[in-house]
């Protein structure tokens, strides 16, 4: 089977930049809203006619989603490697999503095996399905940041009495939010009004309507671009590791249907995956130019010259194993206790991570 590269022309064209979820947020694509609880549909049971799936290697072929953003953007490598039949242990399709909305029903009922998500959302998914998925990596760090037009804002303290123009209300996006302004007091000092889209904000901040505004990256360098009186004021990566010391912040993720882990030939793809992704996001931290062309390639932005400038701040990494456990981990406490539902209402177990 041909690897297939899925992307919606319309959707690249919108987001031009588009996480994660670089947020949630709506991410993030942008991580986007944990959606509310939905039953668990029965999966078909498999008979002993009903083979796995095998690609052109042999290897189970993995069905996997990433967003219009940083995750995308981090897997850039990978899908030229796929779509050259460079593996010889794994096979795949992949497709690309404006939002997690997009990924979570495919994830339960298993029309996907594999997604790159907001880290917050992966607790929630665990939590609906009873166990049923689990967190393999973190993909991305933060990648809000707060924009002005102007000089005044040095500080998390010079918001006080400002309005803020935001995106990703009653997703990760407003959960960090609120976090930084409750652990610097000023819940009630800053109005913050959100916005349904990040394209929309950004727009309205290229043509200078708002003052300040917090967006994600490549969002960010869109507007920086386009209107050279907007500034990159408060990055709040920064600002959430000083109000949360031994906390690191994580915006996107991937997770993987847990029953796959129990197939020893699923498995072994999936491990070839992660291994693969892991040395994709590396080539695209190093080499922000040379993967801008594979990010205008497969339609996850539109500008290579943009893209390059985007992808330091997109902060793309791969952490894996016991250091995403705890960092994880760490995570989800803070979120918890600022908003359970950020986190599916409870703390996830253990169970939760897939540690190889």
């Amino acid at each position: 089977m041909s690897k297939k590269i899925l992307t919606a022309a319309a959707l690249a064209l919108a987001m031009l930049f588009a996480l994660a979820a670089c947020a949630q947020n709506p991410a993030q694509p942008e991580p986007a809203a944990a959606p509310e609880a939905t039953p668990m549909p029965e999966e078909p049971e498999q008979t002993s006619e009903q083979a796995p799936p095998e690609g052109e290697n042999g290897a189970y072929e993995l069905h996997v989603a990433a967003l219009l953003g940083p995750t995308g953007i981090g897997m850039v490598k990978l899908m030229e490697g796929l779509e050259a039949a460079a593996y010889s242990d794994l096979d795949a399709s992949v497709s690309l999503a404006a939002s997690p909305d997009e990924l979570t029903g495919k994830l339960i009922t298993g029309e996907l095996d594999v997604a790159c998500v907001p880290t917050n959302l992966a607790a929630v998914l665990y939590q609906k399905t009873g166990g049923g998925v689990k967190l393999a990596a973190l993909n991305t760090l933060g990648v809000l940041y707060v924009l002005e037009k102007g000089e005044s804002v040095r500080s998390v303290a010079d918001l006080a009495g400002k309005t803020v123009y935001a995106t990703g209300e009653a997703s990760m996006p407003e959960y960090i939010v609120d976090y930084v302004l409750s652990r610097n007091g000023l819940s009630d000092a800053v109005t913050v009004e959100y916005l349904t889209e990040h394209a929309e904000l950004a727009s309205k901040a290229v043509a200078g309507e708002v003052e300040l505004c917090i967006l994600p990256e490549p969002f960010v360098s869109r507007v920086v671009a386009k209107n050279p009186d907007m500034r990159v004021a408060l990055s709040l990566t920064e600002e959430w590791n000083a109000a949360s010391p031994g906390t690191q912040l994580s915006m996107g993720c991937i997770v993987v249907r847990s029953e796959l882990l129990d197939d020893p030939a699923k498995k072994a793809a999936v491990d070839a995956f992660l291994r693969a992704y892991a040395d994709s996001a590396d080539f695209v931290a190093q080499n922000p130019e040379e993967a801008a062309k594979l990010v205008v390639r497969f339609g996850i932005m539109d500008d290579e010259q943009l893209a390059a400038s985007a992808i330091p701040r997109c902060n793309i990494v791969y952490i894996d194993g016991e250091a995403m456990q705890q960092s994880a981990s760490a995570l989800y406490q803070v979120l918890f206790a600022a908003n359970p539902k950020s986190v599916g209402g409870a703390l996830p177990d253990d169970a939760l991570y897939y540690l190889g």
